[in-house]
């Protein structure tokens, strides 16, 4: 997630002055575990398993909208490669349209406010996650959206392929940008994660260093805290309210990847299984907030991924920002460093971990909030 001005993510599992503390409540075994949601963005990715039967089952499969990615797309895109492992991206709309309206006005179409491919290795033990900023120059390809074609720029802000063209276009501009097929798609909302985190209880963080930021709505001291969903929203759209900041989008991609590791904590910890009207009204969240590709769009099939990504924790996912420079002919952009992000795309296509040399240097990581936390 970020603010109508536009962000993602960034380098390290941690953000400018905060780290991620979680629920210490002792977690169910994966034996009794009666519902798995992960979130990534804006993460946010959410996924739900044994959400019941009958009248249940229908209405949360009814909650669900879906985008057949693979029919808009066709045959133009890399190869799929079966090697066990499973490339997902995540995003987040900054859409103003309808609730959503109250963080601001937009130009009449929903840009993607934060972008991360979430890479599950063989195996399905382990994770690296790749945020892309939404400020980032690309060569966006020609694209068609309800059946009209788009021709693409040689020069465009990253998150304008989803204003033009939404999520098959978004996708087609990852898939160009790295070389690696997309397996799926998900989308999550302000709204709907808002109501997220609400339904859940709040995420516990820590803050080292204040937080006053008035075009979020954020005002935290230093210190422990539970985010409700207003203040989670605040805490992941800011980037101009931590001191010693450059207000940037880079910066505050460490303020969503933080929180997106506290926010897995939590729900591994969300006690269920003695509450049906608390697991009902979670998935009923869950299944209101995103948007997914059309193979995802049931709860049956997110059952099946969320089972098979069960044993993945926050200490097993390393996140990265894209390797980045600032734009000489626009600081306010940032440029891919060629060398840098080739090594970190050639890593996830041959299912390895990101060697530390590929962010080196990068503007994503030099600086910015992970300096305040402890």
């Amino acid at each position: 997630m970020a603010d109508s001005n536009g962000t993602a993510m960034t380098a390290g599992s941690r953000a400018r002055g905060i780290r991620a503390t979680g629920r210490r409540r002792k977690g169910p075994t994966r034996r009794r575990r009666a519902l798995t949601i992960t979130l990534c963005a804006l993460v946010s990715v959410v996924l739900l398993g044994g959400a019941g039967l009958g009248y249940v089952y229908f209405k949360l499969n009814g909650n669900l909208k879906g985008v057949d990615i693979n029919a808009a797309l066709g045959h133009d895109r890399p190869q799929n490669v079966d090697n066990g492992s499973m490339d997902i991206l995540v995003m987040g709309s900054d859409s103003r349209a309808g609730k959503n309206g109250e963080y601001g006005r937009d130009e009449g179409g929903a840009r993607s406010d934060t972008a991360m491919i979430v890479h599950v290795y063989k195996g399905h033990k382990k994770a690296s996650v790749v945020s892309i900023p939404r400020d980032t120059m690309v060569k966006r390809p020609d694209c068609t959206k309800n059946g009209k074609s788009l021709p693409g720029s040689q020069r465009a802000m990253f998150n304008t392929a989803y204003e033009v063209g939404g999520p098959a276009c978004a996708v087609k501009t990852v898939e160009s940008i790295s070389g690696i097929r997309m397996d799926h798609f998900i989308e999550v909302d302000f709204t709907g994660f808002k109501r997220l985190i609400d339904a859940l209880g709040g995420v516990d963080i820590t803050t080292t260093k204040p937080i006053d930021d008035n075009n979020s709505h954020l005002h935290l001291p230093a210190g422990k805290h539970t985010l409700n969903g207003e203040n989670a929203l605040g805490l992941v759209r800011t980037r101009h309210g931590v001191p010693g900041g450059d207000g940037s989008d880079l910066g505050r991609i460490q303020l969503q990847q933080t929180f997106v590791k506290a926010l897995m904590n939590q729900v591994r910890n969300v006690g269920v299984l003695t509450n049906p009207a608390k697991l009902y009204d979670i998935a009923d969240t869950a299944t209101k907030a995103i948007t997914t590709d059309t193979d995802l769009n049931s709860v049956g099939e997110l059952t099946g991924l969320a089972k098979s990504l069960g044993a993945i924790g926050s200490e097993n996912i390393d996140m990265v920002t894209l390797p980045v420079t600032y734009d000489p002919a626009n600081p306010d952009r940032v440029v891919p460093l060629t060398r840098q992000g080739k090594q970190v795309w050639d890593a996830l296509r041959q299912d390895r971990a990101i060697p530390k040399d590929a962010i080196k240097g990068s503007a994503g990581d030099q600086g910015g909030t992970g300096r305040y936390v402890k």
